[in-house]
């Protein structure tokens, strides 16, 4: 193998070797060897017979080698001269990887894997073939076939080969390469059929006269493959395009519709229905919500991804539809943000409100049904004519009993008063029942309107009378002053210990309790009140028993009885323990308020600052440099994982704070942190973390594309941070142009040293917002010396598809690329329209331009 294929290059030189290790013993077929497939001279030989020219002769041969890059280890011009067979094919297969091999590279792979992937691609749509090595692959003879077949099938008829007919094969092969394609026959077929395993070596040798043979269409192939590289990544850059717009178009939507409901202010009449308008907006922040912060920052980093990637690949920036700029999308956000806290804000405004007037309904039927009980039968009574048929002690007895009924009447003053005032604030708050209200505390006021007029007109009834009646007993008048004040009490005390009480805090229940502990240290005195005005009524019935008046056992001056006395004072007796009963029962719930409040604040006096904390760590590790940006990358989202998980103790805060609410608690003196501070927090925090890896992965995409290595990441890293002195993680101007300065940039003060910098800001800052950030840092510093794709290399690689023509047809698409990306191009060339044109010619030279954003697809 190794003697056909020197020979194979020596015929040009008009020579050739029967035996390698002879032939080459004197240096001279060796030297002119290598200037025949280098191309290059080598110094003059020796032509002496003696050993020490043939020597001298090798040796220039061996140097020419080493010069070459290669490295001959234990291979000495001795051995060579002395025919030492070992190291003379040891010499010869070292020349044949340098010269024959080594250039061969599919993909960037070594010679020998690049050797092989070339024919694993070129014999892959044959059946029964399958190249995976040098040796046990090829001994059917089907691969060396398929291989000649690809690229030249009119001189093999592939269809009639038998697998099991391999000495057939193999030597069909090796006929027609040397007829056809002048490779020489540099290996025996019985040998390799009858070997276990065919010589590694001689097979590749072999194999890569085929792969010099093809070069021409290998040169194509390459062409196709920058090809098919710079469509997938149109094709993969529209989809993101398109995703972006369809979820920009989604989120906008989502927040369309829901602003409008967050922005309803729609009151209820009642307490259940604003409590289930409060519960529907905790189900929109604990679940609907979420979700959608997610899409946003979804949506921001997949913005930053294709903008990224658009940049590698030395497209124009991607301007989505109008009104879907990620700007857009922050400030629709923003305005739902804000509705948000308003429509928060006013659910509790209103029930409040709605507590409190359910608190003064309850309270305004309560005092106006105790005021119609008292007034039930006064009218009538105040119409009476008694006084005209009456004695005179009777009639000095209505008057008497008139006087008490006004000091009655004045002390009933002061609730009509209360009933009309809340009856005014329940129309102020808007109480949805208020008609009715109104209609009520009118008809109360007529009716005190009117007892007052019939008040006054039966004093003067009984005034003008009084001049002929005589005085009436003084003890019975006595009772009755004190009778009517002390009842008056009585029913104010029933009333006071039945009224409704609303506290918001320990401190006002305690106030509560306080007033009614000194309510009850009036009782005793009270109880001897009682007293002395039974012993008054009792002094009178003895009198009247001594004396044999006829007073029908009442009293004429007033109504009060001592039954009805008695009766109250026991009913106000009966009440002070319920009272009690009530205070202790309202003390015990604000306790239990208080508890709710100190559990919460403990909780998000830990979590608010924890939050705080991760963000300024954050903060540290996108400016801090340890290791690689892999390991970065690893740090950042081992660092979000703990993050993530922390979550159960935001939704039990998120429970306690359900609590609070149900328990209608409004303040917190424990800590200033709120549920909507925890709520942003967080969200900022799982949105920044994810921001800080994206950042860092396209940082890997920008070092991977452009080339840049991890010190020189570093470098740019550490000159950036040191100009980003408020850590905000971008430069304004003067920064930037320090930081270029820094790295050996030269922009001076001048007109010049202006105008380039203005070009450079106008590269890093295309959207004029006055700062650079580290991803746009990036970007320019390796895009002025990166090796990227250009529109000129595209449409290169087509000129080669189409065989140098200026435009190319659809057929020579269709086989020289893909299905799918040969149909997008077809899709998208305009037709060819030179003078050279021929029907159905496309024009790849637009296209290509296109593809880069210099003119319209």
């Amino acid at each position: 193998t190794f003697t056909a294929w020197c020979n194979s290059h020596l015929r040009k030189a008009g020579t050739q070797i029967e035996n390698i290790e002879e032939d080459f013993r004197d240096g001279l077929k060796l030297m002119l060897l290598l200037e025949v497939i280098s191309g290059e001279r080598l110094a003059k030989p020796e032509r002496g017979k003696m050993r020490v020219h043939k020597i001298s002769n090798v040796n220039k041969a061996l140097d020419f080698i080493a010069s070459k890059g290669v490295k001959l280890v234990s291979i000495g011009a001795e051995e060579i001269v002395d025919g030492n067979v070992k190291m003379t094919l040891g010499m010869i297969w070292t020349i044949i990887l340098r010269f024959a091999i080594q250039d061969i590279s599919v993909e960037e792979t070594s010679a020998k894997e690049g050797l092989l992937l070339w024919c694993q691609r070129k014999t892959a749509p044959y059946k029964n073939v399958n190249i995976q090595n040098f040796h046990i692959s090829w001994k059917d003879g089907l691969g060396f076939c398929a291989l000649i077949h690809r690229h030249r099938p009119e001189l093999i008829d592939y269809g009639k080969l038998r697998k099991d007919d391999p000495l057939t094969n193999l030597n069909t092969a090796f006929d027609v390469a040397e007829k056809y394609l002048d490779i020489p026959k540099m290996l025996d077929a019985e040998d390799i059929v009858g070997t276990a395993r065919p010589d590694e070596k001689a097979i590749m040798t072999y194999v890569s006269s085929f792969y010099h043979a093809f070069s021409g269409a290998q040169k194509a192939e390459t062409a196709a493959n920058r090809i098919c590289k710079v469509l997938a990544v149109n094709q993969e850059n529209e989809q993101l395009m398109e995703d972006y717009e369809k979820l920009a178009s989604d989120l906008l939507e989502w927040i369309r519709r829901t602003i409008p409901w967050l922005e309803n202010r729609a009151p209820e009449n009642t307490m259940q229905a604003m409590q289930q308008k409060l519960e529907d907006f905790r189900d929109y922040r604990r679940l609907h919500k979420p979700p959608k912060v997610q899409e946003k920052c979804q949506l921001e980093i997949n913005f930053n991804t294709l903008q990224t990637k658009l940049r590698l690949s030395n497209r124009p920036a991607f301007m989505p539809s109008e009104g879907k700029m990620v700007s857009d999308i922050n400030n629709a956000w923003g305005g739902l943000e804000q509705a948000e806290k308003g429509y928060e804000e006013w659910l509790l405004n209103e029930i409040r409100r709605l507590e409190r007037l359910d608190h003064l309904a309850e309270k305004f039927r309560q005092k106006a049904s105790i005021h119609e009980s008292w007034t039930d039968g006064k009218e009538a009574m105040l119409q009476q004519k008694d006084y005209e048929t009456a004695t005179l002690s009777e009639i000095k007895a209505l008057l008497k009993k008139h006087e008490a009924f006004e000091s009655d009447l004045a002390a009933h003053q002061d609730r009509v008063e209360q009933i009309a005032a809340i009856a005014q604030e329940l129309n102020e708050l808007d109480y949805y029942d208020s008609p009715s209200v109104n209609a009520r505390c009118q008809k109360i006021c007529d009716q005190w309107d009117n007892l007052g007029a019939l008040t006054q007109k039966r004093r003067e009834a009984l005034e003008r009378t009084e001049k002929l009646l005589e005085t009436i007993d003084q003890l019975y008048l006595e009772y009755a002053k004190r009778a009517a004040p002390f009842n008056n009490w009585m029913e104010g005390a029933m009333e006071d210990l039945q009224d409704t009480f609303i506290v918001h805090t320990i401190e006002e229940i305690q106030g509560l309790t306080t007033a009614h502990e000194q309510f009850k240290a009036t009782l005793p005195d009270a109880d001897k009140e009682r007293q002395a005005i039974l012993g008054i009524h009792n002094e009178v019935s003895k009198i009247v028993q001594t004396y044999h008046v006829n007073m029908a056992g009442t009293n004429p001056y007033t109504t009060i009885t001592p039954h009805e006395i008695n009766g109250k004072w026991e009913h106000v007796r009966q009440l002070v323990p319920r009272r009690d009963q009530a205070l202790m029962e309202e003390h015990a719930r604000q306790q239990q308020n208080e508890r709710l409040r100190k559990q919460f604040g403990a909780q998000a006096n830990v979590i608010g600052p924890w939050i705080q904390t991760k963000m300024e760590e954050i903060g540290r590790i996108s400016i801090e440099m340890h290791g690689t940006l892999e390991d970065q990358l690893n740090h950042l989202r081992q660092y979000e994982k703990s993050i993530v998980n922390y979550k159960p103790k935001i939704d039990q805060l998120e429970g306690d704070h359900q609590q609070i609410q149900e328990a209608l608690i409004f303040d917190n003196k424990h800590t200033n942190y709120t549920m909507e501070h925890i709520r942003v927090g967080w969200e900022q925090l799982l949105t920044t973390i994810a921001r800080t890896i994206n950042e860092v992965e396209n940082q890997i995409l920008t070092r991977d594309a452009k080339g840049i290595s991890q010190e020189q990441m570093n470098e740019f890293r550490a000159s950036f941070n040191h100009f980003d002195r408020d850590h905000s993680g971008t430069l304004g101007p003067e920064e930037f142009k320090a930081c270029l300065i820094s790295l050996g940039y030269d922009i001076g003060n001048d007109a010049q040293g202006e105008a380039e910098f203005a070009r450079i800001m106008s590269i890093v800052d295309p959207n004029r917002m006055g700062v650079v950030t580290f991803q746009a840092f990036i970007d320019f510093m390796s895009r002025e010396t990166a090796d990227t794709d250009t529109a000129d290399q595209v449409m290169a690689s087509f000129k080669i598809l189409a065989g140098d023509k200026n435009y190319i047809t659809v057929d020579e698409l269709r086989r020289e690329l893909p299905p799918d990306q040969a149909e997008y191009c077809i899709a998208r060339m305009a037709p060819y329209n030179g003078r050279d044109a021929v029907p159905g010619a496309l024009d790849y030279m637009s296209f290509s331009t296109a593809l880069y954003g210099e003119s319209d697809l």
